[in-house]
């Protein structure tokens, strides 16, 4: 169920061999090593998780393997990146069944921004072909969706449940937030400011940072429930140089190494990402000593 859905849930990294392949006998280990560090739920086929270079099939089975290996324990939302509606629609009809809570799904990304009533129409027309909650991930630069914007939708269309806010404005999180409905599920993705968004009254993140760093982002979380504010500041000022050292343009690239580090089986990003350089290998290292991970 989507109301099932909150605090840290994890986009998941898409393992991919040299050759270019899903690894899926890497997905349940990463899928283990995740709930085994107290997240509350899992995405898979996000940006973190490449979903922008997966075919239909792929997607398919990433989230039916995804699904498999979590066996119920936590909440598992799809991830849908295409730039057509009938495209996203079909992915959705195709995963609808497979046991996932929602479906993320981004506007479309290309060049050429939709009109308002189009963007609308196009969320309708997706929920209406798979009749699965939707969060909005409002990250595309140039088809942002302004706060007007994303309270019109959800009040219009019934079954999008909610937005994963992206990018680093916390006015615009803070304005959504403030005026949301109460029943609207509001998920932050501004990784550095997880902090001020949980005090904020997020619902909860789908960030990168949490798949990077899952202990720790399960204990911020945690801290600022408890209104342990020393704790959580101190967490927060520790996971900002995690996000320094993995959030610029080969993303997938340096997430995947953090967990390699931290014993996952070694996987890279699918070309045309670039794989993490020495300079940016030492960053990721530097940052997790600093959290005791190593």
């Amino acid at each position: 169920m989507i109301n099932d859905l909150y605090g840290i849930v994890a986009p998941f990294t898409t393992p991919f061999k040299t050759s270019g392949e899903i690894d899926f006998s890497a997905i349940k280990p990463q899928v283990d090593w995740l709930i085994n560090n107290g997240v509350h739920g899992l995405a898979a086929g996000g940006s973190t998780g490449e979903g922008h270079v997966l075919d239909r099939s792929e997607h398919h089975q990433l989230i039916a393997a995804t699904v498999e290996a979590v066996a119920g324990r936590v909440p598992v939302v799809a991830g849908i990146i295409a730039n057509s509606t009938a495209e996203v629609a079909a992915r959705g009809d195709l995963v609808k069944d497979l046991g996932i809570v929602a479906l993320q799904v981004t506007p479309p990304h290309y060049l050429f921004r939709p009109d308002d009533d189009a963007i609308i129409g196009y969320f309708r027309e997706i929920h209406d072909t798979c009749d699965v909650p939707i969060l909005i991930y409002n990250v595309v630069p140039w088809c942002y969706l302004s706060p007007d914007l994303l309270i019109r939708i959800m009040a219009e269309v019934p079954g999008v449940a909610g937005v994963k806010q992206s990018a680093g404005d916390m006015k615009l999180f803070a304005a959504l937030i403030r005026r949301a409905d109460k029943k609207n599920l509001i998920f932050s993705a501004v990784d550095a400011l997880l902090y001020p968004s949980y005090q904020l009254g997020a619902r909860g993140s789908i960030a990168a940072i949490l798949t990077t760093v899952p202990g720790p982002s399960v204990k911020l979380w945690d801290a600022v429930k408890a209104q342990d504010w020393e704790t959580a500041r101190d967490l927060h000022e520790r996971l900002m140089p995690v996000w320094d050292a993995v959030g610029v343009d080969n993303m997938p690239s340096l997430v995947k190494y953090a967990q390699e580090l931290q014993g996952l089986p070694s996987c890279v990003a699918r070309r045309p990402t670039s794989p993490a350089t020495d300079t940016q290998k030492a960053q990721v290292r530097s940052a997790l000593q600093s959290l005791n991970l190593l």
